[in-house]
Protein backbone atom coordinates (compact mmCIF):
# COMPACT_ATOMS: atom_id res chain seq x y z
CA UNK A 1 0.00 0.00 0.00
CA UNK A 2 1.55 3.63 -1.07
CA UNK A 3 2.82 5.81 1.55
CA UNK A 4 -0.23 8.53 0.66
CA UNK A 5 -2.74 5.96 1.75
CA UNK A 6 -1.57 5.54 4.99
CA UNK A 7 -3.16 8.50 6.46
CA UNK A 8 -5.62 6.25 8.54
CA UNK A 9 -4.45 4.49 11.59
CA UNK A 10 -7.09 1.26 10.33
CA UNK A 11 -5.12 1.40 7.15
CA UNK A 12 -1.71 1.38 8.46
CA UNK A 13 -2.89 -1.79 10.85
CA UNK A 14 -4.62 -3.43 7.69
CA UNK A 15 -1.27 -2.96 5.71
CA UNK A 16 0.23 -4.83 8.39
CA UNK A 17 -1.68 -7.72 8.48
CA UNK A 18 -1.71 -7.84 4.78
CA UNK A 19 2.07 -8.13 4.83
CA UNK A 20 2.60 -9.99 7.62
CA UNK A 21 -0.34 -12.05 8.19
CA UNK A 22 0.99 -15.19 9.94
CA UNK A 23 3.28 -13.10 12.23
CA UNK A 24 2.26 -13.01 16.31
CA UNK A 25 0.02 -10.00 16.93
CA UNK A 26 -1.08 -10.08 20.46
CA UNK A 27 -0.03 -12.62 23.20
CA UNK A 28 -1.69 -13.26 26.84
CA UNK A 29 0.51 -16.01 28.69
CA UNK A 30 -1.69 -18.83 28.91
CA UNK A 31 -4.86 -17.58 27.27
CA UNK A 32 -4.53 -16.66 23.95
CA UNK A 33 -1.77 -15.84 20.74
CA UNK A 34 -3.17 -14.02 17.43
CA UNK A 35 -1.68 -13.39 14.28
CA UNK A 36 -2.33 -10.33 12.36
CA UNK A 37 -4.48 -12.12 10.35
CA UNK A 38 -6.50 -13.03 12.96
CA UNK A 39 -6.87 -10.32 15.02
CA UNK A 40 -7.66 -8.22 12.55
CA UNK A 41 -10.50 -10.75 11.14
CA UNK A 42 -11.56 -10.53 14.54
CA UNK A 43 -11.70 -6.88 14.49
CA UNK A 44 -13.78 -6.43 11.92
CA UNK A 45 -16.56 -9.33 12.86
CA UNK A 46 -17.16 -7.15 16.24
CA UNK A 47 -17.03 -4.06 14.34
CA UNK A 48 -19.30 -5.60 12.44
CA UNK A 49 -21.46 -7.05 15.20
CA UNK A 50 -21.40 -3.43 16.92
CA UNK A 51 -22.71 -1.84 13.92
CA UNK A 52 -25.20 -4.02 13.23
CA UNK A 53 -26.85 -5.30 16.80
CA UNK A 54 -25.46 -1.76 18.35
CA UNK A 55 -26.34 0.59 16.09
CA UNK A 56 -22.33 2.14 16.40
CA UNK A 57 -22.25 4.55 13.53
CA UNK A 58 -19.77 7.42 12.49
CA UNK A 59 -19.37 9.84 15.75
CA UNK A 60 -20.75 7.59 18.13
CA UNK A 61 -19.18 7.49 21.08
CA UNK A 62 -18.16 3.86 22.95
CA UNK A 63 -16.66 4.16 26.51
CA UNK A 64 -13.94 0.83 27.42
CA UNK A 65 -13.29 -0.12 30.55
CA UNK A 66 -10.95 -3.19 30.62
CA UNK A 67 -7.76 -3.89 32.45
CA UNK A 68 -4.95 -4.90 29.88
CA UNK A 69 -6.53 -7.63 27.97
CA UNK A 70 -6.72 -9.25 24.78
CA UNK A 71 -10.35 -7.99 24.77
CA UNK A 72 -9.61 -4.47 25.10
CA UNK A 73 -7.08 -4.60 22.09
CA UNK A 74 -10.18 -6.24 19.94
CA UNK A 75 -12.88 -3.90 21.02
CA UNK A 76 -10.82 -0.83 20.76
CA UNK A 77 -9.82 -1.74 17.39
CA UNK A 78 -13.20 -3.09 16.49
CA UNK A 79 -14.83 0.25 17.45
CA UNK A 80 -12.54 2.83 15.74
CA UNK A 81 -13.14 0.28 12.74
CA UNK A 82 -17.06 0.67 12.53
CA UNK A 83 -15.92 4.67 12.52
CA UNK A 84 -17.05 5.39 15.65
CA UNK A 85 -15.24 6.87 18.76
CA UNK A 86 -13.21 5.32 21.87
CA UNK A 87 -13.27 6.44 25.00
CA UNK A 88 -10.76 3.92 27.02
CA UNK A 89 -11.24 4.46 30.54
CA UNK A 90 -9.60 3.84 33.66
CA UNK A 91 -11.09 0.81 35.75
CA UNK A 92 -9.79 2.53 39.24
CA UNK A 93 -12.49 5.38 38.75
CA UNK A 94 -15.16 6.06 41.53
CA UNK A 95 -18.96 5.15 40.20
CA UNK A 96 -18.96 9.30 40.35
CA UNK A 97 -15.90 9.59 38.51
CA UNK A 98 -17.25 7.24 35.83
CA UNK A 99 -20.69 9.58 35.60
CA UNK A 100 -18.57 12.45 34.77
CA UNK A 101 -16.18 10.75 32.43
CA UNK A 102 -19.26 8.62 30.46
CA UNK A 103 -21.31 11.90 30.07
CA UNK A 104 -18.85 14.62 28.93
CA UNK A 105 -17.08 11.82 26.49
CA UNK A 106 -21.29 11.34 25.61
CA UNK A 107 -20.65 7.71 25.34
CA UNK A 108 -23.74 5.99 23.80
CA UNK A 109 -22.45 2.50 25.05
CA UNK A 110 -20.23 1.05 27.61
CA UNK A 111 -17.97 -2.18 26.99
CA UNK A 112 -16.27 -3.81 29.74
CA UNK A 113 -14.16 -7.32 30.07
CA UNK A 114 -16.95 -10.29 30.83
CA UNK A 115 -14.15 -11.77 33.10
CA UNK A 116 -13.65 -8.15 34.98
CA UNK A 117 -16.59 -7.15 36.49
CA UNK A 118 -16.70 -3.21 37.35
CA UNK A 119 -19.43 -2.78 39.60
CA UNK A 120 -18.52 1.35 39.67
CA UNK A 121 -18.61 1.62 36.05
CA UNK A 122 -21.84 -0.89 35.49
CA UNK A 123 -23.56 1.61 38.05
CA UNK A 124 -22.63 4.58 36.52
CA UNK A 125 -24.03 3.30 33.28
CA UNK A 126 -27.27 2.45 34.95
CA UNK A 127 -28.00 5.57 36.63
CA UNK A 128 -26.82 7.29 33.11
CA UNK A 129 -29.37 4.63 30.99
CA UNK A 130 -26.22 3.69 29.07
CA UNK A 131 -26.83 0.24 27.49
CA UNK A 132 -23.39 -2.11 28.39
CA UNK A 133 -21.95 -4.71 27.15
CA UNK A 134 -19.00 -7.15 28.55
CA UNK A 135 -16.84 -8.57 25.70
CA UNK A 136 -14.82 -12.29 25.76
CA UNK A 137 -12.46 -14.17 23.57
CA UNK A 138 -13.52 -17.82 23.36
CA UNK A 139 -10.62 -20.32 22.91
CA UNK A 140 -10.33 -22.39 20.00
CA UNK A 141 -9.31 -23.55 17.18
CA UNK A 142 -10.81 -20.59 15.27
CA UNK A 143 -10.98 -17.36 17.79
CA UNK A 144 -14.46 -15.54 18.23
CA UNK A 145 -15.74 -12.95 20.65
CA UNK A 146 -18.23 -13.00 22.46
CA UNK A 147 -20.70 -9.88 23.64
CA UNK A 148 -23.37 -10.06 26.16
CA UNK A 149 -26.61 -7.98 25.92
CA UNK A 150 -26.93 -6.92 22.30
CA UNK A 151 -30.02 -6.17 20.93
CA UNK A 152 -31.82 -9.51 19.62
CA UNK A 153 -28.40 -11.02 20.13
CA UNK A 154 -27.66 -11.71 23.90
CA UNK A 155 -24.04 -13.74 24.04
CA UNK A 156 -23.90 -14.49 20.70
CA UNK A 157 -20.41 -15.39 18.45
CA UNK A 158 -19.00 -13.60 16.57
CA UNK A 159 -17.71 -15.37 13.77
CA UNK A 160 -17.69 -13.41 10.45
CA UNK A 161 -18.30 -9.49 9.51
CA UNK A 162 -20.27 -8.33 7.32
CA UNK A 163 -18.26 -5.51 5.28
CA UNK A 164 -21.56 -3.94 3.84
CA UNK A 165 -22.22 -2.53 7.61
CA UNK A 166 -18.70 -1.00 7.57
CA UNK A 167 -17.91 2.06 5.38
CA UNK A 168 -14.11 3.13 4.80
CA UNK A 169 -11.96 4.92 7.66
CA UNK A 170 -11.39 8.46 6.91
CA UNK A 171 -8.61 10.39 7.97
CA UNK A 172 -10.84 13.01 9.88
CA UNK A 173 -12.79 10.69 11.93
CA UNK A 174 -12.67 11.28 15.56
CA UNK A 175 -10.91 7.83 16.88
CA UNK A 176 -10.33 8.37 19.99
CA UNK A 177 -11.51 10.67 23.13
CA UNK A 178 -9.46 11.00 26.27
CA UNK A 179 -9.08 13.72 28.83
CA UNK A 180 -6.77 15.45 30.07
CA UNK A 181 -6.91 17.81 33.54
CA UNK A 182 -6.61 21.31 33.86
CA UNK A 183 -5.86 23.36 36.35
CA UNK A 184 -8.76 26.16 36.52
CA UNK A 185 -11.37 23.72 35.18
CA UNK A 186 -12.86 20.15 35.09
CA UNK A 187 -10.82 17.70 32.94
CA UNK A 188 -10.72 18.45 29.13
CA UNK A 189 -11.99 16.46 26.46
CA UNK A 190 -9.54 15.18 24.03
CA UNK A 191 -10.67 13.92 20.37
CA UNK A 192 -8.49 12.67 18.03
CA UNK A 193 -8.91 11.74 14.87
CA UNK A 194 -7.53 8.66 12.53
CA UNK A 195 -4.88 10.99 10.83
CA UNK A 196 -3.77 12.30 14.61
CA UNK A 197 -2.96 8.38 15.46
CA UNK A 198 -1.44 7.48 11.98
CA UNK A 199 0.89 10.49 12.38
CA UNK A 200 1.92 9.68 15.93
CA UNK A 201 2.53 6.18 14.80
CA UNK A 202 4.23 6.62 11.80
CA UNK A 203 6.76 9.18 13.71
CA UNK A 204 7.38 6.26 16.43
CA UNK A 205 7.68 4.25 13.92
CA UNK A 206 10.49 5.95 12.13
CA UNK A 207 12.58 6.90 15.00
CA UNK A 208 12.44 4.13 16.93
CA UNK A 209 12.88 1.45 13.48
CA UNK A 210 10.47 -0.89 14.75
CA UNK A 211 9.73 -3.57 11.74
CA UNK A 212 7.91 -6.93 11.96
CA UNK A 213 11.09 -8.56 13.84
CA UNK A 214 10.67 -6.48 17.07
CA UNK A 215 8.25 -7.25 20.22
CA UNK A 216 7.30 -5.75 23.30
CA UNK A 217 5.51 -6.17 26.58
CA UNK A 218 3.01 -3.70 27.52
CA UNK A 219 3.81 -2.44 31.29
CA UNK A 220 1.43 0.51 30.76
CA UNK A 221 -2.16 0.80 31.08
CA UNK A 222 -3.77 0.76 27.70
CA UNK A 223 -6.46 3.36 29.48
CA UNK A 224 -3.55 6.03 28.59
CA UNK A 225 -1.72 7.42 25.01
CA UNK A 226 1.58 6.00 26.45
CA UNK A 227 0.61 2.37 26.27
CA UNK A 228 -1.87 2.63 24.08
CA UNK A 229 -0.28 4.69 20.97
CA UNK A 230 3.30 3.55 21.53
CA UNK A 231 3.36 -0.02 22.92
CA UNK A 232 -0.09 -1.32 21.17
CA UNK A 233 -0.58 0.80 18.26
CA UNK A 234 2.92 1.82 16.74
CA UNK A 235 4.12 -2.14 17.13
CA UNK A 236 0.70 -3.83 15.68
CA UNK A 237 1.44 -1.02 12.68
CA UNK A 238 5.06 -1.93 12.24
CA UNK A 239 3.75 -5.85 12.08
CA UNK A 240 5.37 -6.55 15.74
CA UNK A 241 4.27 -8.76 18.46
CA UNK A 242 2.93 -7.16 21.66
CA UNK A 243 2.51 -9.48 24.85
CA UNK A 244 0.05 -8.32 27.69
CA UNK A 245 1.02 -9.77 30.90
CA UNK A 246 -1.50 -12.44 33.07
CA UNK A 247 -4.39 -10.72 34.50
CA UNK A 248 -4.24 -7.09 32.91
CA UNK A 249 -1.78 -5.89 34.67
CA UNK A 250 1.80 -5.02 34.71
CA UNK A 251 3.98 -7.65 37.71
CA UNK A 252 7.55 -6.64 38.38
CA UNK A 253 7.98 -10.15 39.48
CA UNK A 254 6.64 -11.51 35.97
CA UNK A 255 7.99 -8.94 33.58
CA UNK A 256 11.43 -10.48 32.67
CA UNK A 257 9.71 -14.08 32.29
CA UNK A 258 7.41 -12.08 29.76
CA UNK A 259 10.07 -10.34 27.93
CA UNK A 260 12.12 -13.42 27.46
CA UNK A 261 8.76 -15.38 26.40
CA UNK A 262 7.81 -12.65 23.87
CA UNK A 263 11.20 -12.20 22.40
CA UNK A 264 11.70 -8.63 23.68
CA UNK A 265 13.29 -6.30 21.67
CA UNK A 266 12.36 -3.47 23.67
CA UNK A 267 10.07 -1.49 26.38
CA UNK A 268 8.57 1.51 27.29
CA UNK A 269 7.47 2.53 30.41
CA UNK A 270 7.50 5.73 32.86
CA UNK A 271 10.07 6.05 35.62
CA UNK A 272 8.21 4.78 38.62
CA UNK A 273 8.08 1.46 36.89
CA UNK A 274 12.00 1.87 35.91
CA UNK A 275 12.80 1.98 39.03
CA UNK A 276 10.70 -0.84 40.34
CA UNK A 277 12.17 -2.93 37.57
CA UNK A 278 15.61 -2.09 38.26
CA UNK A 279 14.98 -2.27 42.47
CA UNK A 280 13.95 -5.99 41.93
CA UNK A 281 16.73 -6.77 39.85
CA UNK A 282 19.73 -5.11 41.39
CA UNK A 283 18.32 -6.87 44.56
CA UNK A 284 18.26 -10.50 44.10
CA UNK A 285 21.07 -12.57 44.66
CA UNK A 286 20.76 -14.58 41.27
CA UNK A 287 19.41 -11.65 38.92
CA UNK A 288 17.39 -12.90 35.77
CA UNK A 289 18.47 -13.66 32.59
CA UNK A 290 17.42 -10.47 30.39
CA UNK A 291 16.57 -10.51 26.72
CA UNK A 292 18.94 -8.51 24.16
CA UNK A 293 17.38 -5.29 23.80
CA UNK A 294 17.68 -2.67 21.47
CA UNK A 295 16.85 0.41 23.58
CA UNK A 296 14.81 0.70 26.36
CA UNK A 297 12.20 3.90 26.31
CA UNK A 298 11.40 6.46 29.13
CA UNK A 299 8.20 9.07 28.79
CA UNK A 300 5.25 10.58 30.94
CA UNK A 301 7.35 12.18 33.80
CA UNK A 302 11.28 13.05 34.35
CA UNK A 303 13.86 10.51 34.54
CA UNK A 304 16.45 11.20 36.95
CA UNK A 305 20.23 10.85 35.04
CA UNK A 306 21.59 8.73 37.91
CA UNK A 307 18.71 6.21 36.88
CA UNK A 308 18.79 5.97 32.91
CA UNK A 309 22.81 5.37 33.90
CA UNK A 310 21.65 2.45 36.30
CA UNK A 311 19.38 1.14 33.68
CA UNK A 312 21.84 1.36 30.86
CA UNK A 313 24.54 -0.68 32.98
CA UNK A 314 21.98 -3.35 34.08
CA UNK A 315 19.84 -4.38 31.01
CA UNK A 316 22.44 -3.36 28.92
CA UNK A 317 21.09 -0.91 26.63
CA UNK A 318 20.14 2.59 25.82
CA UNK A 319 17.74 4.36 27.59
CA UNK A 320 15.71 7.11 25.45
CA UNK A 321 14.36 9.38 27.32
CA UNK A 322 11.14 11.07 25.30
CA UNK A 323 7.99 13.71 25.82
CA UNK A 324 4.56 13.36 25.06
CA UNK A 325 1.59 14.82 26.19
CA UNK A 326 -2.66 13.79 25.36
CA UNK A 327 -2.94 16.87 23.02
CA UNK A 328 -0.31 15.59 20.76
CA UNK A 329 -1.86 12.03 20.61
CA UNK A 330 1.48 10.98 22.73
CA UNK A 331 5.09 11.23 21.13
CA UNK A 332 6.50 15.15 20.76
CA UNK A 333 10.40 14.37 20.94
CA UNK A 334 13.05 11.90 21.76
CA UNK A 335 15.89 10.74 22.19
CA UNK A 336 17.51 9.00 18.91
CA UNK A 337 18.50 5.37 18.61
CA UNK A 338 22.03 5.65 18.99
CA UNK A 339 22.54 5.06 15.63
CA UNK A 340 21.20 8.33 14.74
CA UNK A 341 22.68 10.53 17.21
CA UNK A 342 23.40 11.56 20.67
CA UNK A 343 21.18 10.38 23.69
CA UNK A 344 21.45 13.17 26.01
CA UNK A 345 20.64 12.42 29.77
CA UNK A 346 18.52 15.02 30.95
CA UNK A 347 17.23 15.98 27.99
CA UNK A 348 13.82 14.75 26.39
CA UNK A 349 15.46 15.33 22.51
CA UNK A 350 14.65 16.33 18.99
CA UNK A 351 11.29 16.40 17.56
CA UNK A 352 9.50 13.59 16.60
CA UNK A 353 9.26 12.86 12.82
CA UNK A 354 7.60 15.68 11.07
CA UNK A 355 6.42 17.40 13.87
CA UNK A 356 7.34 20.85 14.77
CA UNK A 357 8.60 22.60 17.80
CA UNK A 358 9.72 26.07 18.79
CA UNK A 359 10.32 27.99 22.18
CA UNK A 360 8.13 31.45 22.11
CA UNK A 361 8.04 34.04 24.67
CA UNK A 362 4.95 35.32 26.05
CA UNK A 363 4.47 37.78 22.90
CA UNK A 364 4.34 34.97 20.71
CA UNK A 365 7.93 35.52 19.38
CA UNK A 366 10.57 32.60 18.43
CA UNK A 367 13.23 32.28 21.25
CA UNK A 368 16.62 31.33 20.29
CA UNK A 369 18.96 28.22 21.45
CA UNK A 370 19.57 28.36 25.45
CA UNK A 371 16.93 30.98 26.12
CA UNK A 372 14.30 29.16 27.87
CA UNK A 373 9.92 30.15 27.22
CA UNK A 374 7.10 27.68 26.28
CA UNK A 375 6.76 24.47 24.64
CA UNK A 376 4.72 24.80 21.83
CA UNK A 377 4.29 22.10 18.90
CA UNK A 378 2.59 21.59 15.85
CA UNK A 379 1.80 18.57 13.05
CA UNK A 380 -0.29 16.09 11.89
CA UNK A 381 0.20 14.72 15.37
CA UNK A 382 -1.75 17.65 17.28
CA UNK A 383 -5.49 17.65 18.04
CA UNK A 384 -7.77 20.40 16.53
CA UNK A 385 -8.97 21.46 19.45
CA UNK A 386 -10.64 20.83 23.01
CA UNK A 387 -14.04 19.00 23.02
CA UNK A 388 -17.00 21.63 22.43
CA UNK A 389 -18.45 19.63 25.74
CA UNK A 390 -15.69 20.96 28.16
CA UNK A 391 -17.42 24.01 30.09
CA UNK A 392 -14.58 26.63 28.93
CA UNK A 393 -13.71 25.51 25.31
CA UNK A 394 -13.77 27.90 23.63
CA UNK A 395 -11.31 30.36 26.16
CA UNK A 396 -8.88 26.81 26.50
CA UNK A 397 -8.70 26.94 22.56
CA UNK A 398 -7.93 30.39 21.98
CA UNK A 399 -5.28 29.91 24.68
CA UNK A 400 -3.88 26.51 23.56
CA UNK A 401 -3.24 27.98 19.94
CA UNK A 402 -2.50 31.41 20.01
CA UNK A 403 0.29 32.29 17.15
CA UNK A 404 -0.58 29.39 15.21
CA UNK A 405 1.05 26.77 17.64
CA UNK A 406 -0.15 24.71 20.63
CA UNK A 407 1.07 26.01 23.65
CA UNK A 408 2.00 23.04 26.38
CA UNK A 409 2.31 24.84 29.40
CA UNK A 410 5.67 23.86 29.56
CA UNK A 411 9.00 25.76 30.04
CA UNK A 412 11.97 24.33 28.05
CA UNK A 413 15.10 25.15 26.37
CA UNK A 414 16.68 24.07 23.39
CA UNK A 415 20.63 23.78 23.35
CA UNK A 416 22.69 24.41 20.11
CA UNK A 417 21.99 21.00 18.71
CA UNK A 418 18.34 21.22 19.17
CA UNK A 419 18.06 19.11 21.90
CA UNK A 420 14.94 20.17 24.12
CA UNK A 421 15.32 20.16 27.63
CA UNK A 422 12.09 20.58 30.38
CA UNK A 423 12.67 23.41 33.45
CA UNK A 424 9.33 23.81 34.66
CA UNK A 425 5.43 23.72 33.91
CA UNK A 426 3.51 27.13 33.90
CA UNK A 427 0.31 24.27 34.62
CA UNK A 428 -0.28 23.25 37.98
CA UNK A 429 -1.10 20.10 36.86
CA UNK A 430 0.56 17.05 39.36
CA UNK A 431 2.56 14.51 37.57
CA UNK A 432 2.18 11.78 40.13
CA UNK A 433 4.65 8.34 37.74
CA UNK A 434 2.99 9.53 34.56
CA UNK A 435 -0.37 10.05 35.72
CA UNK A 436 -1.72 13.90 35.38
CA UNK A 437 -3.62 15.09 38.11
CA UNK A 438 -5.67 18.06 38.47
CA UNK A 439 -5.15 20.00 41.67
CA UNK A 440 -8.66 21.59 41.07
CA UNK A 441 -10.54 18.27 41.09
CA UNK A 442 -9.08 17.03 44.04
CA UNK A 443 -9.57 20.35 45.42
CA UNK A 444 -13.07 20.01 44.65
CA UNK A 445 -13.85 16.64 46.29
CA UNK A 446 -12.09 17.79 49.55
CA UNK A 447 -14.64 21.05 49.65
CA UNK A 448 -16.86 18.29 49.89
CA UNK A 449 -15.78 16.77 52.93
CA UNK A 450 -17.84 17.39 55.66
CA UNK A 451 -16.18 19.42 58.56
CA UNK A 452 -13.76 21.05 55.70
CA UNK A 453 -13.94 24.91 55.17
CA UNK A 454 -11.09 25.69 52.79
CA UNK A 455 -9.00 23.02 51.05
CA UNK A 456 -6.19 22.97 48.69
CA UNK A 457 -3.88 20.41 46.91
CA UNK A 458 -0.61 20.37 45.92
CA UNK A 459 2.26 18.72 44.38
CA UNK A 460 5.22 17.92 46.69
CA UNK A 461 9.01 15.98 45.69
CA UNK A 462 8.64 12.32 46.06
CA UNK A 463 11.45 9.85 45.60
CA UNK A 464 9.54 7.33 43.98
CA UNK A 465 6.63 8.66 42.13
CA UNK A 466 8.40 11.95 40.71
CA UNK A 467 5.75 13.93 42.73
CA UNK A 468 3.29 12.74 45.36
CA UNK A 469 0.05 14.81 46.10
CA UNK A 470 -0.50 16.80 49.39
CA UNK A 471 -3.42 18.81 50.56
CA UNK A 472 -3.96 21.25 53.06
CA UNK A 473 -7.49 22.07 54.79
CA UNK A 474 -9.30 25.05 57.28
CA UNK A 475 -11.94 22.97 59.49
CA UNK A 476 -15.11 24.64 60.24
CA UNK A 477 -14.87 25.66 63.67
CA UNK A 478 -17.57 23.52 64.86
CA UNK A 479 -15.44 19.95 64.18
CA UNK A 480 -12.00 20.69 65.45
CA UNK A 481 -11.41 17.65 66.97
CA UNK A 482 -13.89 15.98 65.42
CA UNK A 483 -12.20 16.06 61.45
CA UNK A 484 -8.48 15.13 61.39
CA UNK A 485 -6.38 14.02 58.61
CA UNK A 486 -7.72 10.28 59.05
CA UNK A 487 -11.56 11.23 58.43
CA UNK A 488 -10.12 13.27 55.37
CA UNK A 489 -7.66 10.82 53.58
CA UNK A 490 -10.92 8.28 53.72
CA UNK A 491 -13.33 10.67 52.59
CA UNK A 492 -11.09 11.36 49.41
CA UNK A 493 -10.70 7.34 49.08
CA UNK A 494 -14.87 7.04 48.58
CA UNK A 495 -14.95 10.19 46.30
CA UNK A 496 -11.40 9.50 43.90
CA UNK A 497 -9.07 7.16 42.40
CA UNK A 498 -6.92 5.72 44.31
CA UNK A 499 -3.64 7.58 42.75
CA UNK A 500 -5.37 10.94 43.29
CA UNK A 501 -5.90 10.69 47.22
CA UNK A 502 -3.50 13.21 48.84
CA UNK A 503 -0.56 11.06 50.75
CA UNK A 504 -0.92 13.76 53.50
CA UNK A 505 -3.09 16.31 54.84
CA UNK A 506 -2.49 19.28 56.46
CA UNK A 507 -4.64 20.67 59.10
CA UNK A 508 -4.36 24.23 58.85
CA UNK A 509 -5.61 27.98 60.51
CA UNK A 510 -4.62 29.78 57.51
CA UNK A 511 -3.81 29.47 54.02
CA UNK A 512 -2.03 32.09 51.77
CA UNK A 513 -3.68 34.28 49.51
CA UNK A 514 -3.81 36.78 46.90
CA UNK A 515 -4.95 40.30 47.89
CA UNK A 516 -8.28 38.60 45.85
CA UNK A 517 -8.75 36.10 47.98
CA UNK A 518 -7.45 33.75 45.75
CA UNK A 519 -5.61 31.12 47.46
CA UNK A 520 -2.24 30.95 46.50
CA UNK A 521 -1.25 26.79 45.62
CA UNK A 522 2.17 26.71 44.63
CA UNK A 523 3.00 29.58 47.97
CA UNK A 524 1.00 26.81 50.10
CA UNK A 525 3.13 23.88 48.30
CA UNK A 526 6.22 25.84 49.54
CA UNK A 527 4.77 26.72 53.14
CA UNK A 528 4.24 23.22 54.17
CA UNK A 529 7.16 21.93 52.61
CA UNK A 530 9.66 24.82 54.21
CA UNK A 531 7.41 26.43 56.53
CA UNK A 532 9.13 29.91 57.92
CA UNK A 533 9.82 30.29 61.53
CA UNK A 534 6.67 30.22 63.63
CA UNK A 535 6.53 34.28 64.58
CA UNK A 536 6.97 35.61 60.99
CA UNK A 537 4.08 33.27 59.80
CA UNK A 538 0.23 33.36 59.58
CA UNK A 539 -0.42 30.07 58.67
CA UNK A 540 1.03 27.51 61.14
CA UNK A 541 0.21 23.75 60.21
CA UNK A 542 -1.48 21.57 63.18
CA UNK A 543 -0.18 18.67 61.65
Amino acid sequence: MAEEDLTTLTAQLKAAAAAFPSRRAVAVPGKADLTHAALDALVDAAAARLAARAGVRLGHTVALCFPNTVELVIMFLAVIRARAVAAPLNPAYTQEEFEFYLSDSGAGLLLTDLSAANPAAEAAAAKLNLPHSAASLQSSSSPSISLTNLPEDNTTDITAGDEKLLGPNEASDVALFLHTSGTTSRPKGVPLTQRNLAATVRNIRAVYKLTESDATVVVLPLFHVHGLLCSLLSSLASGAAVTLPAGGRFSASTFWANMRGAGATWYTAVPTIHQIILDRHVSRPDPEPLPSLRFIRSCSASLAPAIMSKLETSFKAPVLEAYAMTEASHMMTTNPLPCDGAHKPGSVGLPAGDMELAILSDSGALLPAGTPGEVCIRGANVTAGYSSRTADSTSANAEAFKYGWFHTGDIGVRDPDGYLRLVGRIKELINRGGEKISPIEVDAVLLGCPGVKQAVAFGVPDEKYGEEINCAVILREEEDGKVGEKEVVEFCRKNLAAFKVPKKVFIADDLPKTATGKIQRRVVAQHFLAPPPAAATTAAAKA
